[in-house]
């Protein structure tokens, strides 16, 4: 008899109302995969996006699992599979794409290639955090802008899912950075983060932050994990010759900047290798990497204080709380909250 699985899953796009507690049956993994029981999950604006029905070209069918981040135990390993055994404590970026189940589930099969070992010092909402905006940080502030030394760099939300990480990452990497925030609340934590300087973009025009951090010579990094109007505002912060990085590059803009500046820009999708189902080796490559930063005391998760179950009902609440925007870090979901 197959055995059965609980997971949250959506039948048709719309608002977090969609979102159901379905039974579905429990997979059994691939020969490169692993299945991995779901302690914990988080949610990425990419998630409520897809739920929405603005991103078509990465939805699952339907009755789609979406969440791409889990954190949870090895229930039984792939033919093939070499890198876990049973037991073990792991995270990646899964799935919750085309193609792919997502983590909103009891039960999630995951292909090797795309987990880490969970690092010693995280519990598992603090690493299901991280797999997306630590691995968005990683390929914006090292594959891209190859951000070091004493380079200013600006972060856009300095206290948000991917910009929380910027921050610290950056500053590890021995940048010199500044961070915005919309309140008080994010701005501080941002500083407690590592970012030297921090500015109230609604009060602020790029001109004065450039002045006065900058001495007007622009950053040398700018790094927008928010894109739209925020991309043009960084071709005005980013000093000529230098880079802008960013996680959205769908909206209309004047690029006449980066010609008159002679700008680099670097566009990143951290979860093209998930869609694309190539380039898998990357993910766990950079968790691995990214384990390091944790153990040498330069990354450390930010947990929103408001916490979800893994039902219908939580992760409903969840996504209506994400989209509100006023939280700080990631907003976690747990088996039993």
């Amino acid at each position: 008899m197959t055995e059965r699985m609980h997971a949250v899953a959506i039948e048709e796009f719309g608002d977090p109302t969609v979102f159901e507690d379905r039974e579905f049956d429990r997979p059994d993994p691939d020969a490169e995969e692993v299945l991995v029981h779901v302690e914990a999950s988080s949610v990425n604006p990419v998630e409520y996006k897809i739920r929405r029905g603005d991103l078509p070209p990465f939805a699952p069918d339907f009755p789609a699992i979406v969440g791409c981040d889990a954190a949870g135990v090895v229930e039984s390993v792939g033919d093939d599979v070499t890198a876990f055994e049973e037991g073990d404590e792991v995270y990646g970026m899964v799935g919750g794409v085309t193609g792919a189940q997502g983590a909103y589930a009891e039960y999630v099969p995951a292909h090797a290639d795309l987990l880490a070992p969970v690092p010693e010092s995280l519990s598992f909402a603090e690493a299901a955090a991280l797999p997306v905006v630590a691995l968005t940080a990683w390929e914006m502030l090292v594959d891209k802008a190859d951000a070091g030394e004493d380079d200013s760099t600006l972060v856009y939300g300095g206290a948000g899912g991917v910009g929380h990480v910027g921050v610290q990452l950056a500053d590890w990497l021995g940048a010199d950075v500044s961070a915005t925030g919309s309140t008080e609340r994010k701005r501080e934590l941002a500083a407690d983060l590592g970012a030297s300087a921090t500015i109230d973009y609604t009060a602020t025009d790029p001109d004065e932050y450039v002045a006065e951090h900058t001495d007007g010579e622009g950053f040398d990094v700018v790094f927008d994990p928010v894109g739209d109007d925020h991309l043009q505002t960084a071709f005005e912060a980013v000093a000529p010759f230098e880079r802008v990085v960013t996680t959205e590059s769908s909206s209309t803009q004047d690029l006449s900047a980066m010609h008159q500046q002679a700008l680099s820009l670097g566009v990143v999708l951290s979860i093209l290798p998930v869609l694309r189902g190539t380039g898998r080796e990357r993910v766990g490559d950079r968790l691995r990497r990214i384990n390091e930063v944790v153990a040498d005391g330069g990354l450390e998760p930010v947990l929103d204080d408001e916490q979800f179950a893994l039902t219908a009902e939580g992760v409903a609440d969840a996504h209506r709380y994400a989209e509100e925007g006023d939280h700080v870090g990631k907003i976690s979901l747990v088996r039993e909250a």
